[in-house]
């Protein structure tokens, strides 16, 4: 039953971004059905396909040993502060507990330098440029959004670059789409955090991760072009748009100016919990003063945190994409959480309520892993908009109009993901890893 309630979730999620459409008059029929094909026809091959759920355990065991590999450079700085929970050293030190930022923040320094490196031998450009192919073509939208899209399967904000030429003539539909695009994937370079998070409670989660990043594209799409449709003439429509990027001279020169973006990265991950945990908390504080206040006066029990009320908000979407109502809450608030503090803090609670034991049924564990998996949250509104009008500063009154458009598409597609996920969920799936 809560499959079939994931599969009809897709489509309400559709008609609430139809709802909050510029111009529900104008629905592009062919984004529609083919965005959604192309998620269904990758989730049958994952989850029912043998040799697809052979191909994704070979890509979770794979990025499993990257992320080994990565611990190298992080043992060999911070010793048994490096360790993760339960583990020993040669030496037999134990681990003295998990440290986000010793621990998982460092790998992003590692994947960012392989990702340069896969953009350097042509790997990476090559995948871009085959996803960027099948969007263009079959969803009939044009080859600069596609390729922007593309791109944020495996990279983050610097996506824009690779259509940097195309920016200033983007009609508002396309910036849309780009920045939905980024806001509802996320980068590979921060993968490997969540999947470090997780990996404990969720065998399978680099798979998953992958596999909903994947998906994240057509669903950003077709949220994008339901909230806000196309009504111009797009320059590259249908036209395959080759991606904008400066090759570094070395292989050395990749690795160094992938680590250090890495590494920007890192502090910049640091600084925004830093600052968006401390105002949340004072937030928080004169919230649920006030709240408990209006609760003694009405006699009523609220939770008045920022956390709780975004709870409520999005426990209707937490069942509408297939969470079991014994479940949906709690998914609902990381949900709400995510929108605010990010992924990162989210992914976090997520990895502490599944040890805890307060998720009950595994398919809450998965929908809210996929769900959970894109940068859709309010700081990243002021990233993706700040870092493409910096490429092309003639658009930056459209782009900040589009922003918050692009946030609530990004929100719906990730929701999205989470439902095609609940829909071919099995209990018995090799794909849990249990």
């Amino acid at each position: 039953m809560y499959n079939l309630i994931s599969f009809m979730g897709i489509f309400v999620l559709m008609g609430v971004a139809w709802a909050l459409s510029t111009d529900r008059r104008v629905v592009n029929w062919r984004v529609v059905i083919w965005g959604t094909a192309l998620q269904l026809v990758f989730a049958v091959f994952i989850f029912v396909v043998p040799s697809g759920a052979k191909a994704f355990l070979v890509v979770n065991d794979g990025v499993g040993k990257v992320l080994d590999s990565a611990m190298a450079g992080t043992k060999f700085l911070f010793g048994r502060l490096a360790l993760p929970p339960g583990m020993k050293n040669e030496m037999g030190e134990e681990s003295i507990g998990f440290i986000l930022a010793i621990q998982a923040l460092p790998t992003v320094v590692f994947f960012a330098s392989l990702m340069a490196v896969l953009y350097y031998i042509g790997v990476l450009p090559w995948l871009v440029r085959l996803f960027s192919r099948a969007f263009t073509r079959l969803m009939r939208i044009s080859g600069a959004e596609a390729l922007s899209t593309a791109a944020n399967i495996f990279v983050g904000v610097e996506s824009a670059t690779v259509i940097r030429p195309h920016l200033a003539t983007m009609t508002n539909s396309e910036l849309c789409t780009i920045l939905t695009g980024g806001m509802a994937t996320i980068a590979s370079s921060v993968m490997a955090l969540y999947v470090f998070i997780l990996q404990q409670q969720f065998p399978t989660i680099a798979g998953h991760l992958v596999s909903a990043s994947i998906l994240g594209a057509p669903a950003a799409i077709i949220m994008s072009k339901l909230m806000l449709p196309e009504t111009g003439r797009p320059e590259t429509l249908g036209v395959v748009v080759h991606p904008h990027y400066e090759k570094e001279s070395t292989l050395m020169e990749a690795v160094i100016n992938g680590a250090d973006a890495g590494f920007k990265l890192v502090i910049g991950i640091i600084a925004l919990l830093l600052a968006l945990l401390g105002l949340v908390a004072l937030l928080d504080m004169i919230v649920t003063a006030i709240g408990g206040q209006v609760n003694s006066m009405l006699g009523i029990s609220v939770d008045w945190t920022l956390r709780g009320l975004l709870g409520y908000l999005f426990y209707p979407f937490a069942l509408i994409i297939g969470v079991p109502s014994a479940d949906a809450s709690i998914v609902a608030r990381l949900i709400g959480e995510r929108a605010i503090l990010t992924e990162v803090q989210s992914y976090q609670d997520l990895a502490a309520a599944l040890a805890a034991h307060k998720i009950q049924n595994p398919r809450s564990a998965l929908i809210a892993a996929y769900a959970l998996c894109g940068f859709a949250h309010v700081p990243s509104v002021a990233i993706f908009v700040g870092g493409t009008a910096a490429l092309a500063p003639s658009r930056t009154r459209d782009l900040a109009r589009v922003g918050f458009r692009s946030l609530v598409a990004a929100t719906l597609a990730c929701l999205m993901i989470g439902a095609v996920a609940g829909t071919f969920y099995t209990q018995g799936s090799i794909l849990l890893g249990k």
